[in-house]
């Protein structure tokens, strides 16, 4: 068995009344592409801050490499590289000064910082607007430059919360590159994204929350397993079905009986 590189030990979030994530345990192996989704309010993003340190948990315990989180705060951050959901930037920094603070709030030798903040301008195509400050940048060039920051000191496990989103094709594939290389070095990457079709191609295993609560875990063939669905079935069909959205969806597009009526509606 490999190395754990993330684990979460009944992970409770409880904001007033309203319990946000509920008794969540999961492992994730060194190494391992992991995918997490969940609805929109299922507890993802909240999972999310309270393994990397940004959110304190009400109950249970998140270790990284083997270190706790909260009990030894700066060794566990140490491993880690975040791309949040929010992106709370620097916004009065350019890129390239960004990168480079990050790089060196990392411990990284100016050497190293300076070679690889030009190398990820590149990648990310921000070269020609590594010297505009990041308030005036789009959400596209934010997301680059934040991811740029949480991959320049090669982390050992890596977040990452809604990467593609707003970032042209070509960037894309170049961030997935850039991700496998991490990967076959023995970087963890923890990927949560509403883009189904990426999830599947991309991920080793899978895991579903839906109501703060995991409803699902595994590869795509053990997924199809448990559901008991069809060798060919997507991921989209077993993400549906595991947090209860297939039947109540078909219902509510059946009860839309004015699309019947539209022209050149079918028979």
């Amino acid at each position: 068995m490999k190395p754990i590189a993330i684990e979460a030990k009944g992970l409770k979030k409880q904001f007033d009344k309203k319990v946000a994530v509920h008794d969540l345990s999961l492992t994730v192996e060194q190494g391992e592409f992991f995918g997490f989704l969940g609805p929109n309010g299922a507890g993802k993003s909240t999972t999310i801050k309270m393994l990397v340190g940004l959110l304190r948990p009400s109950a249970g315990t998140a270790t990284i490499s083997g270190f706790d989180v909260w009990q030894e705060p700066l060794k566990a951050k140490a491993q880690l590289g975040v791309l949040p959901e929010g992106l709370n930037l620097y916004e009065r920094l350019n890129a390239r000064e960004f990168i480079r603070f990050a790089g060196t709030m990392y411990g990284l030798e100016k050497r190293d910082v300076d070679q690889r903040t030009e190398e990820l301008l590149a990648l990310m195509d921000l070269e020609d607007a590594a010297e505009k400050l990041i308030v005036d940048y789009s959400q596209g060039m934010r997301k680059k430059t934040a991811l740029a920051a949480a991959i320049i000191h090669a982390p050992r496990v890596l977040f990452l919360d809604e990467p593609f989103e707003g970032i042209d094709a070509i960037s894309v594939r170049a961030i997935r590159q850039v991700l496998d290389r991490l990967r076959s070095s023995g970087t963890t990457i923890f990927f949560s994204s509403h883009i189904l079709e990426v999830v599947q191609r991309l991920c080793t295993r899978i895991a579903v929350i839906n109501e703060g609560e995991l409803v699902a875990a595994g590869t795509m063939a053990e997924l199809r397993q448990k559901a008991q669905s069809d060798p060919d079935s997507t991921l989209e069909d077993l993400f549906l079905k595991a947090v209860g959205a297939e039947e109540k969806q078909n219902t509510q597009i059946g009860e839309l009986s004015w699309l019947d009526g539209l022209p050149g509606a079918s028979a």
